[in-house]
């Protein structure tokens, strides 16, 4: 074996993903399946994984179901933070099998809300290669951002605009970025709407915007590309 061949097969992969779930009432349909689906995260990044002569050191799953500030703000943001699997797989089920699709009220949802968090997740900064993926699950246009932030439970660290929160996901040479460069990844299974296709999918760097009805349930495909951009990138 060549010291190259020894050096890439010792190397420490860690991957952080951060699921944003939209929990709407009309989200209903495709709740079971992200749940069922992300509970396989593991063995399936693994898998694919294997078949690259490669392993996942480290692999760690945040969720943040999201639903409306202007209607029931209390309910509005529900988080974990990040799990470490396999060894916390049963607190990241409990969690993800806790999150009933409700409210919603009129059809924008805090969507972008849940994307700051996100992206101000307290990410992986060891190990020798990170890949940091935020999904998006929706089927809904967001708020602009800020629309509820007198509201009491309103997360006071994020941005007030969209051109802030592009600031801090950052483009090369950014020096505003809160988000690693070489490791941050954006999947977006959205409508056709704003602020998902345009601005953030024609304007953000490193960002993948499949076209969904999210509503009408989970495609096995979706699980896969998101498998594969973690795969293929790393």
């Amino acid at each position: 074996m060549s010291n190259v061949e020894q050096y890439q097969g010792n190397l420490q992969y860690a991957v952080d993903i951060v699921l944003c779930v939209d929990a709407t009432g009309s989200m209903f349909p495709v709740l079971d399946n992200v749940k069922s689906s992300a509970l396989q995260f593991h063995d399936r990044l693994n898998d694919v994984m294997g078949k690259k002569g490669k392993a996942i050191s480290q692999l760690r799953l945040k969720v943040i179901a999201f639903r409306d500030f202007g209607e029931d703000a209390s309910d509005a943001i529900q988080q974990t933070g990040f799990l470490r699997l396999p060894e916390q797989a049963r607190d990241f089920e409990e969690f993800v099998r806790s999150i009933d699709a409700s409210g919603g009220g009129d059809i924008p949802e805090s969507g972008l809300e849940a994307l700051a968090l996100a992206i101000n997740a307290p990410w992986e900064t060891g190990l020798d290669r990170r890949r940091h993926v935020i999904v998006m699950f929706t089927d809904a246009p967001a708020h602009p951002l800020g629309t509820h932030a007198s509201v009491p439970s309103y997360p006071a660290e994020i941005p007030r605009s969209l051109d802030d929160l592009f600031e801090q996901w950052g483009y090369a040479r950014s020096q505003t970025a809160v988000m690693e460069q070489s490791a941050k990844r954006l999947v977006l299974f959205a409508p056709e709407q704003a602020p998902w296709s345009d601005p953030i999918a024609e304007e953000w760097d490193l960002t993948l915007h499949f076209a969904s009805k999210a509503g009408e349930g989970l495609e096995e495909f979706e699980m896969d590309e998101i498998i594969e951009t973690i795969a293929n990138s790393l």
